[in-house]
């Protein structure tokens, strides 16, 4: 059973840093695409940050700049870290691993889901 699990979230003040961590039991898990999206109430989810299994990112031009992507394949962990941080940034944070599989089957696994929130 494939498990994404994402502690770190929290209450943070406007300017602050925060660390998210995403730890995956899954196996094969450089060979995946690894996401961090978000999704604020009464919004869609967003895409946040991407890292590829080639190790390419890609970021929301609302975080460029201030959220850096990065992961470690040896330990199945994808972290997001996130400087400084702006009230609209509240919102419920969501790790994604996902690929295509020999048989073009699409692997498409969600962590929880963590909670920021950006208020003085």
């Amino acid at each position: 059973q494939v498990q994404l699990v994402e502690p770190g979230g929290g209450l943070v003040q406007p300017g602050g840093a925060l660390r998210l961590s995403c730890a995956a039991s899954v196996s094969l898990f450089s060979t995946y695409d690894m996401g961090w999206y978000r999704q604020a109430p009464g919004k869609p989810r967003e895409l946040v940050a991407s890292a590829t299994n080639t190790g390419t990112t890609n970021y929301a031009d609302a975080v460029k700049g201030r959220f850096t992507i990065s992961r470690d394949n040896a330990k199945n962990t994808v972290l997001l870290q996130m400087n400084s941080l702006k009230p609209e940034d509240t919102a419920g944070y969501y790790c994604n691993a996902r690929k295509i599989n020999i048989i073009g089957l699409e692997l498409n696994y969600w962590g929880q889901g963590t909670q920021v929130t950006v208020a003085s």
